[in-house]
């Protein structure tokens, strides 16, 4: 009868030492039923789960790999796995998966005691965390001004519900953001990347800019914030807001635009995605000059959002079309998502208006970025603490794959 036997090795890593401890096994025939290798600095963490077949004794394997073991100058240690453990180890496979991902200015020890206190709690075993985030410098001036961690996680959760709810509760008490969402195949298949504009891609509110120019700036804010915060209907109160703006020369939307503060990350992350092959949308309930000025500059693929109604070189204090609101934003995503044939599954949403939430919560995967706290409680995910390009981190891309 063939034996199973749990192999740990771990010591200052070099070359070749996977290779030369495999090779041994080789030797003897022995299958690897699991392994797993992390190394941090120099220092390796190597194990392997291996099945000596019924032909082999597990002795002079065992001598054959410990005198390597001496000769690489590493510790190995191994025990004997019951097949009723074997067993049951192998039926965790059939577990939900889930990833939790730390995302701050700085990652601390308590952060991580804490969060992983609550994911014990809830019945869930972690057993993967890594560094997304690129290697810390010891000086200060030179240290990356993000960190993330990513941990993974299986088991039947006791409460989810109760689990997002504590971990949305100490989020601002530990200055972090905690991405918490299952690991499907769908998180490795996303296609599409759809941002709001104002207050998302750029720090603005465009709106609000314009009424700034034309001095209403004062009345237009206070409608604006009560929109964003789900107090007014959409439409109803973008038309009041634009009533504002009539008379409002055509020519001061281009000085506007050209002032417009792009989002910290907003440059990054999105030439990042281009080049992995992503398409980017606008989905705003901003003006589409501006949507358009940003597709020129940044390469987006689609923009859809508010015609603002001009004549005679002046903003009328009217909007042409259909509104651009929450549903309609959850309408065009389907649409584009339709039109690059892929499943909704494989979109991304990123909005921080109450208007937002519609589309977020069609998207696979639906992030509140500095959003108002309705927006955040409504939203599966949220960022915070980071720039825009910390929205790689939740998508599971590391800081050393955007430099491609």
């Amino acid at each position: 009868m063939s034996e199973i036997l749990l192999i740990n090795v771990s010591g200052e890593d070099r070359k070749g030492l996977t290779s030369s401890l495999t090779g041994i096994l080789a030797d003897y025939g022995v299958n690897v039923l699991d392994i797993g290798q992390a190394v941090i600095h120099d220092t390796l963490s190597l194990g392997m789960l291996v099945e000596i077949p019924e032909a082999a004794e597990p002795s002079p394997v065992l001598k054959d790999l410990v005198f390597r073991a001496y000769e690489l100058g590493v510790d190995l240690r191994f025990k004997p796995m019951p097949a009723g453990e074997y067993e049951q180890w192998v039926a965790h496979q059939e577990s939900t998966r889930y990833i939790i991902t730390l995302l701050g200015r700085h990652i601390t020890a308590e952060q991580i005691s804490r969060i992983a206190g609550i994911i014990t709690k809830y019945r869930l075993n972690i057993h993967e965390v890594s560094r997304l985030s690129g290697r810390v410098p010891l000086q200060l001036e030179e240290r990356l001004q993000r960190g993330c961690v990513e941990m993974r996680a299986y088991g039947e959760a006791a409460d989810l519900d109760g689990m997002r709810g504590e971990f949305m509760r100490i989020s601002a008490e530990l200055g972090l953001d905690i991405g918490f969402q299952e690991d499907s195949i769908y998180r490795r298949s996303r296609r599409i990347v759809a941002f709001d504009m104002d207050s998302t891609l750029i720090q603005a509110e465009v709106i609000d800019e314009l009424a700034r120019v034309a001095g209403v700036g004062t009345q237009v804010a206070g409608i604006t914030e009560a929109a964003m915060r789900g107090e007014l209907d959409f439409g109803q109160s973008l038309r009041r807001r634009l009533q504002l703006l009539a008379g409002l020369e055509e020519r001061v939307l281009a000085e506007v635009a050209a002032d417009l503060p792009l989002t910290e990350g907003a440059e990054r992350l999105i030439s990042t995605l281009k080049k992995l092959g992503y398409k980017i949308a606008i989905l705003s309930g901003g003006f589409t000059y501006f949507g358009s000025y940003l597709q020129k500059k940044l390469g987006i693929d689609y923009v859809h959002a508010n015609e603002l109604e001009i004549a005679d070189g002046r903003l009328t204090g009217g909007v042409m079309g259909e509104i651009v609101d929450g549903p309609k934003k959850a309408e065009l995503l389907g649409q584009i998502a339709r039109q690059e044939e892929i499943s909704l599954g494989q979109t991304i949403a990123v909005g921080d208006g109450a208007n937002d939430l519609p589309m977020l919560n069609s998207a696979g995967l639906g992030i509140a970025f500095h959003a108002k706290p309705i927006v955040r409680e409504g939203a599966r995910q949220a960022i915070s603490t980071l720039g825009l390009d910390g929205v790689l981190y939740l998508m599971g891309i590391r800081d050393r794959e955007t430099q491609i």
